[in-house]
């Protein structure tokens, strides 16, 4: 499995027009937290348009669905019909660990992420990233050892 490339699957997404927020430890790093990651999470809008430009983006990365017992991935049909099917999609790709979360615990989706969202400029891509508030929001909905972990950090974090 390659190591996380965060510029390049950001330079992607945005060189196909792909509208997301980015969530998870990934946002919550460019908010200051000091955890580092090696997936990207993001929360794309579900619109049919976006769903292809996010199905051309993940095709251009030879996206591959993850799993523990096949670290290059399984082959499966990158479409944008494909990808309405779940909520989520845990992928591997020449950028790294890619996680989809259509519907992140915690939040409604696009629409509540993007609203409340803040914009940064990285590897020369102007990008939504979820603030730290939301972020808190999703791990403590999500409630695994490590969420919790980053939830006390985060409420640390903000309580400054």
């Amino acid at each position: 499995m390659r190591p996380l490339e965060p510029g390049l699957l950001i330079r992607t997404l945005a060189e196909q027009g792909v509208r997301y927020v980015l969530v998870g430890a990934l946002a919550a790093r460019l908010n200051g937290f000091p955890r580092v990651t090696a997936d990207a999470d993001i929360t794309p809008a579900r619109d049919r348009e976006n769903l292809e430009r996010l199905a051309a983006a993940l095709r251009a990365l030879d996206a591959r669905v993850w799993t523990d017992g096949v670290p290059e991935g399984l082959a499966f049909d990158c479409s944008a019909a494909m990808l309405d099917r779940a909520d989520g999609w845990s992928l591997v790709t020449s950028a790294g660990r890619v996680d989809l979360l259509f519907q992140p615990a915690g939040v409604a989706g696009f629409d509540e992420l993007a609203a409340d969202a803040e914009r940064f400029e990285v590897f020369g891509v102007s990008l939504l990233v979820a603030p730290l508030t939301s972020i808190l929001r999703m791990k403590e909905a999500a409630d695994r050892p490590k969420d919790r972990q980053d939830a006390a950090v985060i409420r640390a974090m903000l309580a400054l």
